[in-house]
């Protein structure tokens, strides 16, 4: 009897524990998962089987991919589904033998037990994402293209929100929320969880910050989202975009073997935009205290863009309860107020104190390029200090809206600025701040990005902790239309090791040779509050 070779679905979904339970909906009727212990014949080889799959399968408009081809039988990779899931927890089984989970006094309550989902864009008393959970499901039931633990996870939470989302476009009725309504927190399990460890950690055995950043974009969305929602359901289907990032400051070492939570919240609303406040928290033997445990806090801004017309939408407004809640109000609204003045100061001409900073910025930078024998040894370029990649913008980049995932982009540049900065010290750097992202347009699937790094300027006032600037600079360049457009520019500031620093490492300052490269490590050392002296020390 002719051996079937047909398409058959691979098994689903294994539960990793006895306690782990899940609901299915609208499955395949061939998804039934089989133990490898089973017959080889995984279908019974009679005209009925074959006629059904026949049927089943070739009237399908989604085809699966190959996996596995085999003699008796060909595996595919299973057809998207839509399902719910709600269940316990355990990562003891991807643990290696021995390993013995940290006692950390302010995350164990939230350790023992929690969900994957957020069940409700209004449960203030939902448990905090579990970031490892995504790890042991099939990747392919997600909403976004883009996998990693935590983003898998955050766009399953706000796959729920979406399948509650009615389709009423005349609605513009607008609720007034609080912090509390859109607060949100994800739990790494560094210490128990040995897969989840293992995607974090970085050649020196210590957080991946690049992938952390990624994280907090990821997770900044969801709020975002989770404070667009209506109560009734009624949400207009809404874009949200990350617009910039200000002030990503490194507080404390955060390290790849300890628990760690994000906790955020929507801080301010404007018309059509929303600043959201994050907060990385993480407790050590050496830090039990509560007051010690904040390692890193950022502020977030998000824009919401109606998804039929493109156009600017109002989004809901938030009342601040608590004392904290009006001060962290009354900050992001000074904020916001001090961008709107930056934006406006850059429209008008160059004083005269300017062109004179200019002169002074230019003079070692002229000698550079007119006497270069004469140059000063301890200095060098913005234009020697440069790095760059280019590549082309992937389906499976993409996020829940069909765009570039911001924070793929934030990652991308991350580890290109540390880099950068690898090479011009000669040391691995330290992490201190993202100092600003701003995102000007978005990235398409498709497009040719093209990621320029330099070191802007140096810090040299601390000979202990000297501080390096650098500016990464995204263009998405379309060689069909001859054009190439700034999408992204990011700042990150990174030390070197105060080891390093008494070996005898020097760093070296760095100077521009043009006008337009004084100009951008002016507007930077403005918008930091840096004083000139310190890049001629």
């Amino acid at each position: 009897m002719a051996s079937i070779t047909k398409h058959l679905p691979r098994r689903l979904f294994k539960p990793i524990s006895s306690n782990t339970t899940c609901q299915f909906s609208s499955l395949h009727p061939c998804a039934t998962p089989f133990a490898p212990s089973s017959s080889p014949s995984i279908f019974s080889q009679s005209q009925e089987a074959t006629s059904f799959l026949d049927t089943l399968l070739l009237n399908s408009s989604i085809q699966p991919n190959p996996i596995f081809r085999g003699r008796r039988a060909i595996l595919y990779d299973p057809i998207p589904f839509t399902f719910t899931q709600s269940r316990s927890v355990s990562s003891s089984a991807s643990d290696p033998p021995g390993s013995k989970p940290f006692d950390s006094p302010q995350l164990s309550s939230n350790i023992d037990r929690v969900v994957s989902t957020i069940t409700s864009p209004h449960d203030h008393t939902s448990k905090p994402i579990d970031a490892g959970s995504s790890i042991r499901k099939p990747i392919s039931l997600w909403p976004g293209m883009y996998h990693s633990p935590v983003t898998n996870a955050l766009w399953e939470a706000r796959s729920s929100i979406f399948e509650k989302l009615g389709d009423s476009t005349s609605n513009t009725h607008l609720d007034v929320k609080t912090p509390a309504q859109s607060r949100t927190s994800i739990l790494y399990k560094f210490s128990s969880d040995y897969k989840l460890r293992e995607q974090y950690r970085n050649p020196w055995n210590e957080i991946r910050m690049g992938k952390l950043v990624e994280d907090l974009d990821a997770l900044a969305g969801t709020i975002a989202f989770k404070h667009c929602c209506n109560e009734d359901g009624t949400t207009r289907p809404l874009i949200l975009v990350t617009a910039s990032v200000d002030k990503m400051v490194l507080k404390r070492p955060i390290h790849v073997d300890a628990d760690l939570s994000i906790v955020g919240a929507v801080t301010w609303v404007g018309r059509s935009s929303m600043e959201i406040q994050l907060e990385v928290i993480q407790s050590t033997h050496e830090s039990p205290m509560s007051s010690d445990t904040l390692a890193l806090v950022a502020n977030f801004t998000f824009v919401a863009r109606d998804s039929r017309t493109g156009k600017s939408a109002r989004v809901n407004q938030i009342s601040p309860e608590t004392e904290k809640e009006k001060l962290l109000w009354k900050e992001a609204d000074e904020r916001d107020k001090m961008r709107k003045t930056k934006r406006a100061e850059k429209k008008r001409d160059i004083e005269n104190n300017d062109v004179n900073r200019l002169n002074a910025l230019l003079a070692e930078g002229r000698i550079f390029c007119d006497m270069p024998a004469l140059a000063d040894r301890d200095s060098i370029l913005i234009r020697d200090t440069c790095l760059e990649n280019s590549f082309i913008c992937q389906p499976q980049q993409r996020n829940i809206h069909g765009r570039i995932f911001g924070g793929f982009l934030m990652r991308r540049a991350f580890e290109l600025a540390f880099s950068t900065t690898y090479a011009f010290a000669g040391v691995a750097p330290n992490f201190r701040e993202v100092d600003h992202v701003d995102f000007f347009k978005p990235v398409d699937v498709g497009n040719f990005l093209r990621l320029k790094s330099s070191i802007l300027y140096t810090e040299l006032e601390n000979p202990t902790e000297p501080l390096i600037n650098v500016e990464v600079v995204a263009h998405v360049t379309r060689p069909e239309l001859r054009s190439s457009e700034v999408s992204n520019k990011f700042y990150f500031t990174f030390s070197v090791r105060p080891e390093a620093v008494k070996d005898g490492l020097r760093i070296r300052n760095v100077v521009p040779a043009t006008e337009e490269e004084a100009r951008r490590v002016l507007d930077r050392m403005d918008a930091e509050g840096t004083q000139f002296k310190n890049s001629q020390t």
